[in-house]
């Protein structure tokens, strides 16, 4: 039998702050590999919640079956209405992953970038700024961040990229990726206007190592201000557990400057599924700050394997 996740805090019982949740999106079928997840979240200066989901199918081929970026609004964060719906046939792409939705902070748009592969291979594209989310308009996609042609002979670059989070923080935006470099790793991008982007460091090294509890993948997934720096949320998967590609768990790092992030929990994961199917998943999360609450919305397992995206709500001051 395959190893289970553990989870272990080094700082403590953080995970027992995780037991109680609400379900705010569910997937259009409750079936095994059916998926409404890989949640982005903003809250406008209104105080409307805005969330964009990708939602997948179990049928077609694997990497291929997310088949719609929906677009959610909801008054209190809680209970969500369907406002808009983009097709993957509108891009058109074969599938989606992860989109991610912010406001400019100078203009007060709203920007959405997804990620699929516009031609040959898995790219970040970005669509045109909008005034309300649910006016998002397919015909205005771009590419953003793609994959460049590597040295000959020189160190390999990554392939493809996808899964974006971006945020806006000291002057400049910063997108994390996933980029597939023979495995999927960690890749910082920034940009001042959201358009042209351009790597942070060396572009074939990760943020974080293969090692540890992340053997096989290591991948970004949320960035949190919290005065001093940010922690940072990244998930992975272990070499030693069954199906890793799909297998995947979440830890925590932490950061100064956005850039060099240190592992928090390097051993084992923080968190997994707590109500487990074929697999442990608990990934895709977006953590944002709510008056005196830490909320965070993640992708999560149910037991009979399809996902759901889950509400967690966290006192700022656990005690």
């Amino acid at each position: 039998m395959a190893p289970v996740p553990q989870v272990t805090a080094i700082a403590g019982r953080i995970p027992d702050l995780f037991r109680q949740w609400q379900v705010v999106a569910e997937p259009d079928r409750d079936a095994p590999e059916w998926w409404a997840g890989a949640p982005s979240v903003v809250r406008d200066e209104k105080g409307v919640f805005w969330m964009a989901l990708r939602m997948r199918t179990a049928e077609g081929q694997l990497g291929q079956r997310g088949y719609e970026i929906r677009i959610f609004r909801s008054d209190d964060g809680v209970h969500f209405v369907k406002v808009h719906s983009i097709k993957r046939e509108q891009i058109p792409t074969t599938g989606f992953e992860r989109p991610a939705l912010l406001i400019d902070p100078h203009t007060r748009k709203f920007k959405l970038y997804a990620c699929g592969p516009l031609t040959a291979d898995w790219c970040i594209f970005k669509f045109a700024g909008a005034d309300s989310p649910d006016q998002f308009d397919p015909a205005t996609v771009k590419p953003v961040i793609e994959a460049v042609p590597s040295h000959p002979q020189g160190v390999p670059y990554p392939t493809a990229y996808k899964d974006p989070f971006i945020l806006y923080a000291h002057g400049a935006y910063h997108c994390y990726v996933i980029g597939v470099l023979r495995s999927e790793r960690i890749f910082h991008f920034t940009s001042e206007d959201g358009e042209h982007w351009q790597p942070v460091g060396h572009p074939s090294e990760s943020l974080l190592p293969l090692a540890g509890w992340h053997s096989f993948y290591v991948r970004p997934a949320c960035v949190l201000p919290v005065g001093v720096g940010y922690l940072f949320i990244y998930e992975g998967s272990s070499v030693q557990w069954e199906d890793p590609v799909y297998n995947i768990a979440t830890g925590l790092g932490f950061t100064f400057d956005l850039h060099h992030v240190i592992d928090l929990t390097p051993d084992a994961p923080l968190l997994v599924s707590p109500t487990p199917g074929r697999l442990h998943v608990w990934r895709y999360s977006h953590w944002l700050w709510v008056e005196e609450e830490l909320w965070v919305y993640a992708e999560v397992e149910k037991s009979n394997g399809a996902h759901e995206t889950r509400l967690f709500r966290l006192p700022r001051s656990p005690g």
